[in-house]
């Protein structure tokens, strides 16, 4: 196999993913929620090998075939949707994402240990993280494990820094990036990012009889108590950042990236130097280099990603949701069935015991009555999106510009109020890029249907497809260009 610098192969790549299917009896391991389960929660073997054959067959009339868990419930989500391509621009099996950690392994049980003390946070105001107790706890017995390194290079976990993405934008500043607060003009339009609420405190699936019925494919929705579209305030909250991501424009995340780029634009921010009318003396920008050729990627680039995040989860990793980790645990922890796998760091976890204290079963809450949608976890969709826009807008704009007059949500969420920390002056475009791509990944975690290895390993992946498109882009123009951006790792390319 052969590579260019963009991660995309220019042969069709070998895939792996982390042998877990072919490893563990009945496919523990593996992503079967809406197949039919027995009363253990442990998928029928010959319904998931029927999916197992649909894949290898690539066939739709072969997928009408694979037994759901109920006549009437939620159905797969899209599974075809990995193999479109395209007439031009990479395909979507052209890029490579490393196995999942295992089920066994010391990084897993800390990214789901992680996973329960978000779900113990949820209604912790990001102003207080620093003098909650809870959140001080979490970061404590984190800090403590095994595999605390896959959560923050060092190790060092506090409560300045828990939860928080690995950029330096991620710890610089609020938790909630500026674009996720400040106002949108659009056309004639001023908005503020006020969102409607969620009801504090209500978690759902911490039952066992609900939690199996969900996984054999029962639908639910936030009901007309749960949600408030009258008393808005801006995202104070993970449980409130969680419901950010729960109803995104039209279910595709480009919302916040496109967002992002009304503010930019509003703000007047400087462009990227080397886009070809930032010095011209006589030419403006419009359909090429303008903001309607950002927009235009913008969009385009979240619908690409999906099609190539979807090839990764049904194809090549099938990685089980949380919440049915959460199923394992259960079982293990109240002795209903030994599942020795599961790693001693999330056995004895504080969270994992928190919450059977509150709610009698070892299940982990989760902020959606449906839980997870209807497709593997691994890669994540929300956070492949946030890659590959948040690179489109770090390669268009000067990522050191900072953005000025920062802001946070005041005590209540209602209004907002300048940002006063240390670093006020300091909080730059592209550390706020790299944030808010944080941030939607996160908050698909906080809601409990994502592990942080899915958000890693996705944006990297919808970077690397946003570079690849820039890159074979450019002889589409006739203008002199190039790209300059700070890829998530730190290492600053050109394009």
């Amino acid at each position: 196999m052969t590579s260019d610098e963009a991660g995309a192969s220019t042969v069709a790549p070998q895939h792996t993913n982390n042998g877990e299917e072919n490893v563990y009896p009945n496919y523990l391991a593996s992503f079967h929620k809406g197949l039919p389960h027995d009363e253990l929660g442990e998928v029928d073997p010959e319904a998931y090998r029927l999916l197992l054959r649909a894949l290898s067959s690539r066939s739709p009339e072969e997928f009408e075939k694979v037994p759901l868990g109920t006549t009437d419930g939620a159905r797969l989500v899209n599974p075809l949707a990995g193999l479109m391509s395209y007439p031009e621009g990479p395909a979507s099996d052209a890029f490579l994402v490393p196995p999942a950690p295992r089920l066994d392994s010391a990084e897993n049980a800390a990214e789901v240990g992680e996973l329960y003390w978000m779900a113990h946070t949820r209604d912790v105001p990001f102003t207080t993280f620093d003098t909650d107790p809870v959140v001080a706890a979490a970061a404590e017995e984190l800090s403590a494990l095994s595999g605390r390194g896959f959560l923050r290079a060092d190790g060092v976990i506090t409560p300045q820094n828990v939860f928080r993405g690995p950029t330096r934008g991620d710890v610089a500043g609020p938790f909630v990036s500026q674009f996720l607060l400040k106002d949108l003009q659009f056309g004639t339009h001023r908005n503020d990012q006020r969102q409607d609420t969620v009801r504090p405190g209500q978690d759902y699936m911490t039952t066992y009889d609900t939690w199996l019925k969900v996984q054999n494919g029962l639908r639910r929705a936030l009901g007309p108590d749960d949600r408030d579209r009258v008393d808005t305030r801006f995202i104070t909250t993970p449980r409130d950042l969680a419901h950010y991501v729960h109803f995104d424009a039209a279910q595709n995340p480009f919302q916040p990236f496109f967002g992002a780029a009304l503010v930019l634009q509003d703000l007047g921010m400087p462009l990227d130097g080397n886009l070809p009318y930032r010095w011209s003396k006589t030419q403006d920008p419009f359909a090429t280099f303008g903001y309607q050729h950002l927009y235009d990627l913008v969009t385009d680039l979240s619908t690409r990603a999906l099609r190539t995040v979807w090839y990764q989860k049904w194809w090549v990793h099938r990685r089980l949701r949380p919440e049915a980790h959460g199923g394992l645990l259960h079982h293990h922890l109240s002795g209903r069935q030994s599942y020795d796998f599961l790693h001693r760091d999330l056995v004895g976890s504080a969270a994992v015991a928190r919450a059977f204290a509150r709610h009698g079963t070892y299940l982990l809450p989760q902020a959606f009555p449906e839980g997870s949608p209807l497709h593997p976890s691994y890669a994540a969709g929300h956070a492949t999106v946030a890659g590959a826009c948040a690179t489109i807008l770090k390669a268009w704009f000067d990522e050191t510009a900072v953005v000025p007059d920062p802001v946070v949500p005041s005590a209540d969420g209602r209004t907002l109020v300048p940002y006063t920390g240390p670093d006020a002056g300091a909080l730059t475009v592209g550390g706020e890029i790299d944030k808010l791509a944080a941030n939607i990944a996160t908050g698909r975690n906080m809601a409990g249907v994502h592990y942080r290895s899915d958000f890693l390993a996705s944006v990297r992946l919808g970077e690397a497809l946003a570079i690849e498109v820039l890159r074979r882009q450019k002889s589409w123009f006739a203008e002199t260009h190039s790209y300059t951006l700070t890829r998530f790792d730190g290492q600053a390319i050109t394009i």
